[in-house]
């Protein structure tokens, strides 16, 4: 892999200005796409449908959107935790993994062993940065 260095530009997905130079071109060091590919702009964004786990004041709220930056921005939390790649079946899944857990609706107690789920998730420590990459990953497969 290559150094990372600044690129003479934004990332036209995700913004960053970090890239790789691999091969005489550059690649967005979070998302992975090379810059100088335009994603078609006939086509609508694909879609990318995340379960989001946010924190806020001892608890956790595990839900789901295809547009997270809306839905996290109606939301109160403290802290976004993690993504994962996931529709409502995802979610679903989740809720019954934490049942015992539950305090109302799409709200968890703060356990141990709920935190444990979460870090244990790719990119948990980067949740944006996994989300380009999975925006990334969507939109090189209609190349």
């Amino acid at each position: 892999m290559g150094i990372r260095r600044v690129m003479p530009g934004p990332c036209v997905l995700c913004g960053e200005r970090r890239g790789v130079r691999r091969n005489g071109s550059w690649f967005c060091a979070v998302c992975a796409w090379r810059v100088g590919d335009a994603p078609d702009p006939d086509l609508p964004p694909p879609r990318v449908d995340v379960v989001y786990y946010l924190g806020y004041a001892e608890r956790v709220k595990i839900g789901t959107t295809r547009e997270p930056r809306a839905r996290l921005r109606a939301i109160r939390h403290d802290e976004l935790l993690a993504f994962e790649p996931g529709d409502r079946t995802v979610e679903r899944s989740r809720h019954r993994l934490f049942a015992h857990l539950r305090e109302g609706g799409e709200w968890f107690t703060s356990a141990p062993e709920l935190l444990a789920h979460i870090g244990a998730l790719p990119g948990s420590a980067d949740p944006w940065g996994s989300y380009a990459r999975w925006v990334s990953s969507a939109h090189r497969e209609r190349l």
